[in-house]
């Protein structure tokens, strides 16, 4: 039979019509859904339709997952583990491990699940501290104490928690201990006394360097000064900068008695030796330096709460009122020999110890005490020898 115009094979005459079955099969589909629904099973079916189609699906995943992972299994349980064939245990390359380094290096550290560190080194290493890091955490993180960190890091922390900065390099000892500058002259006994433990543990650690037989005198032992030590297992007091930067080898204590007068102390910022004009007004008013008639300032004219400077760097030894007609009082004393006194001031704004810095507002002047009208009374003393305040703030 040959093929018609269109290119195509007709279909023989008494050959059935696919679409003919189709159709009688939805036609009787129709007539069983219909018979289903006027009986009120519809849902049911749909219901019991779905479970049956899960059912199927479920066991088809389970065939297929059979299928893929069946052979691994078998294979895991008809070969014997290495150890039990051979016999013995299982003979592994051994691991070398990483090659020391000398002094500050990168350490190979393991983390457990908890996040803690497990370090197992002789030597320091160097830690760039992150954003949310703070002495504690890290502290934690090499199994340290918080105070280790500190004393390892003077230069960087000087000993205060809040100088850690992201991007800052820290040194991480393997123990807890502290790191110190060797000073020229120091004696071994009396510098590990001071740190807690004998001079063998601070000789003998190796990252030291220090030879028992070649340190010599202990009194005078062979350290290069400046060689930086590390003391496992040491301890050493805080150091306040706040103290060494404003520790004056003379105490400050003012030389006026009253209930305004401060507890001595040592420390506070010294002057400059440089002395500012101590109110926004500039003409003297009222009595002038006359140290013959018992007069030993002068009397700075202006109005009630103008503001009054100090004039150099100082620490207040003396706050509050005064019975001896100054009113109320504000002493600073300079650190370097000079106290300036302040008088008759309407209000104060710094405390007894306050460290104030030149032209730091300290009150306001006033009228208090043995006095006529507002104005600011001045004095400079030198120890208890009165000075004349124009030969330091002129005019």
């Amino acid at each position: 039979m040959m093929p018609d115009g269109r290119g195509e094979t007709p279909a023989p005459e008494n050959s059935p019509d696919p679409d003919d079955g189709t159709a009688q099969l939805l036609r009787w589909w129709d007539r069983f859904w219909a018979r289903v629904t006027k009986l009120g099973l519809g849902d049911i079916a749909l219901r019991a339709g779905s479970a049956l189609v899960t059912i199927g699906l479920v066991g088809l995943v389970i065939w297929v997952m059979k299928g893929f992972f069946m052979p691994s299994e078998m294979i895991h349980s008809e070969v014997e583990p290495l150890e039990l064939a051979a016999g013995g245990p299982a003979l592994l390359p051994a691991y070398e491990g990483v090659a020391p380094v000398a002094g500050l290096s990168k350490s190979a550290d393991a983390e457990t699940a908890a996040g803690a560190v497990v370090e197992d080194r002789n030597e320091f290493i160097v830690y760039i501290v992150e954003a949310g890091d703070s002495v504690y955490s890290i502290a934690e993180k090499h199994s340290l104490e918080p105070a280790t960190i500190l004393w390892t890091n003077y230069a960087s922390l000087l000993d205060n928690p809040a100088f850690i900065v992201p991007g800052q390099e820290l040194n991480i000892p393997p123990v807890d201990g502290v790191l110190w500058p060797w000073v020229k002259g120091n004696g071994l006994n009396k510098f590990s006394e001071n740190m807690g433990v004998t001079p063998d543990v601070i000789i003998n650690w190796p990252g030291n360097n220090l030879n028992p037989e070649t340190i010599g005198d202990y009194v005078n032992p062979n350290i290069e000064d400046g060689q930086m030590i590390f003391v496992p297992g040491g301890k050493r007091p805080f150091v306040n900068v706040l103290n060494v930067l404003l520790e004056r080898q003379e105490t400050a204590e003012s030389n006026m008695w009253g209930a305004g007068k401060c507890a001595p102390t040592n420390l506070g910022p010294i002057g400059t030796g440089s002395y500012v004009w101590p109110s926004t007004e500039r003409r003297v008013s009222g009595y002038e330096w006359t140290p013959d008639v018992g007069h030993y300032g002068i009397d700075i004219g202006g109005d009630t709460g103008n503001p009054i400077y100090a004039v150099d760097n100082g620490v207040v030894v003396y706050s509050g009122w005064n019975e001896w007609g100054y009113g109320n009082v504000i002493a600073i004393d300079h650190g370097n020999g000079i106290q300036t006194i302040y008088a008759h001031m309407d209000s104060l704004s710094v405390a007894c110890g306050a460290f104030v810095y030149q032209s730091d507002i300290i009150g306001t002047m006033g009228s208090t005490g043995n006095s006529s009208g507002p104005h600011l009374h001045i004095e400079f003393r030198d120890g208890k020898t009165p000075m004349n305040p124009h030969s330091f703030i002129g005019y």
